[in-house]
C-alpha cells in the first residue's frame, strides 16, 4: 500500500463557470486556471500521481502546453489514474477536504463523490469529501479562492 497527498488553490474569477468535483456549481465566480480549474479534482490527481511518486499535475499536463487549456480536470483525473493502475495499483480509498467559505457546498457532495467514484471506477464509499471553511482567516477566508487537501490510498492490484 502506497500513501499520495495532494494539495491545490485556484483564486476566484468573474468570468468563469465554478467547476468542483466535475459538477458545476451554481455561484457568481468561477475558478482560475489554465484548464477547467477544478481545484477539487486538482488536489486528487495531485494525491494518486503522488501515491507512487510520479510528480504533480502540471509535470503530466503542463500549463504551457495548449492542449490543456480548457481542459476537463476530468479526464485529466481518469489519464492519472490509468497511469498509477498501469503501474499496477488501485484505489483503496480517497479523502478530501474542500475549504470555501463561499459558496456553501455540503449539498452538492454527494453528487460530486458519485462523478469522482463513477470517473474511477470504485465504490461511492470509497470516496470522503467534507467542506469547511478557513473561519475568514487568509485569502480563502476573505473569499479570494478556494483551497484542497486530498489523501489517496493504493493498493496493489490483485490478479484473477
Amino acid at each position: 500500500m502506497r500513501i499520495g497527498y495532494g494539495y491545490d488553490v485556484h483564486a476566484f474569477s468573474e468570468d468563469r463557470k465554478l467547476i468542483l468535483g466535475g459538477l458545476e456549481v451554481p455561484y457568481i465566480k468561477g475558478l482560475k486556471g489554465h484548464s477547467d480549474a477544478d481545484v477539487l479534482l486538482h488536489a486528487i490527481t495531485d494525491a494518486l500521481l503522488g501515491s507512487l511518486a510520479l510528480g504533480d499535475i502540471g509535470k503530466h499536463f503542463p500549463d504551457t502546453d495548449p492542449d490543456y487549456e480548457g481542459a476537463d480536470s476530468r479526464i485529466l483525473l481518469k489519464e492519472s489514474y490509468k497511469i498509477v493502475r498501469d503501474r499496477g495499483y488501485e484505489l483503496g480509498n480517497l479523502d478530501a477536504t474542500i475549504v470555501a467559505e463561499k459558496p456553501k457546498l455540503q449539498q452538492y457532495l454527494p453528487e460530486m463523490q458519485n462523478i469522482i467514484a463513477g470517473d474511477l471506477g470504485v465504490p461511492v464509499t470509497a470516496v470522503s469529501l467534507k467542506a469547511t471553511t478557513s473561519e475568514r482567516m487568509g485569502f480563502v477566508g476573505r473569499g479570494e479562492g478556494i483551497a484542497v487537501m486530498a489523501t489517496v490510498l493504493v493498493k496493489e492490484k490483485v490478479n484473477g
